[in-house]
């Protein structure tokens, strides 16, 4: 599709950028398992005060039909409208350190003009290094850590955090363009892929949105006060393993999963996740997410009524 007019506009009274600070960039796309992505964007808007430096162009940036906005209906009259973001800001951690955060919801067109931008950005502010993050859903269990696959030219990371490490075709994202331009012109870049339980990925996961920001902090030197979402993860652990534990059928699919996850985990060739078969478990003895979905859904609907006021009494 042909661009007409400025993909941004820069924010008139915007604040003096540092040269040298990160780049963080975080753009919900086709896939956001545990809603990662989204979560993290949330939680930074809430704690890191960040100013907007320019302010991309939904009408030339986003189909509506695909997402389209909120509107608040009060009975007889529309209250609010919420456009979709997706901001260029300069925002400050917790110890009062600035860093660019890119957020907001991925480009639907101009995907090319749109990394040329941010390039530009990134040359503009002399940007010390970029982190993207972005998840997907995997056959692994929540009883274990959240893993996670590197890409980028920061060795150093990758070889200390990057768990699966496969050589496929993967669909294309917005952070996999800007990384492959980044790493073309030889700047600082690395891109977290969170591998996520596939059963839980249509859910808001908080354990997702804290190894997010983890790793986001872990790359950057940038500190963000997870308090909320450690508490929100305790709750939401709680109540999966409460679901599992009441569900033989759960339980064993579970099970399944963590001997799977244990056997690669233990030494495997990180490129041979898909091969699960010593110890007698084969691909076919997976469940797959529909399944477990459902399987989840239904002990939720047969449970009697009130039994969660019994259990947050208890």
């Amino acid at each position: 599709m042909p661009v007409s007019g400025e993909l941004y506009e820069r924010v008139s009274n915007a604040p003096t950028v540092p040269q040298g600070l990160p780049l963080v960039i975080l753009v919900t796309g086709f896939t956001d398992a545990g809603n990662a992505v989204s979560g993290l964007i949330d939680h930074l808007r809430d704690v890191t005060d960040p100013q907007p430096i320019a302010i991309y162009d939904n009408d030339i940036l986003l189909d509506y039909r695909a997402r389209r906005p909120v509107f608040v209906f009060e009975q007889d009259h529309l209250s609010e409208y919420r456009p979709a973001r997706l901001e260029l800001s300069l925002a400050h951690d917790t110890l009062g350190q600035q860093f660019l955060l890119l957020a907001g919801y991925e480009p639907d067109f101009a995907w090319d003009a749109f990394t040329r931008t941010v390039l530009d950005f990134v040359d503009e502010f002399s940007v010390s290094g970029t982190t993207w993050v972005h998840s997907i859903a995997l056959p692994v269990p929540h009883t274990r850590p959240i893993s996670t696959t590197v890409s980028g030219n920061r060795k150093e990371i990758t070889a200390s955090l990057s768990v699966w490490r496969p050589r496929t075709q993967v669909p294309g994202t917005i952070g996999h363009l800007l990384e492959y331009r980044l790493v073309e012109r030889g700047d600082r870049v690395v891109g977290f892929v969170l591998l996520i339980p596939h059963y839980l990925a249509e859910t808001e996961n908080p354990d997702a949105v804290m190894t997010a920001a983890d790793r986001v902090m872990g790359s950057t030197g940038i500190v963000v006060s997870l308090d909320d979402l450690r508490e929100g993860r305790e709750a939401y652990l709680e109540k999966v393993n409460d679901q599992v534990a009441g569900n033989d059928e759960l339980r064993q699919m579970v099970q399944t999963l963590e001997a799977r996850y244990d056997a690669f985990m233990a030494g495997r060739d990180p490129g041979d996740m898909d091969r699960f078969d010593e110890g007698g478990f084969d691909e076919r003895d997976l469940p797959s997410a529909d399944e477990l979905a459902a399987e989840l859904e239904r002990y939720l609907a047969n449970r009697p009524p009130g039994d969660d006021d019994k259990r947050s009494r208890s």
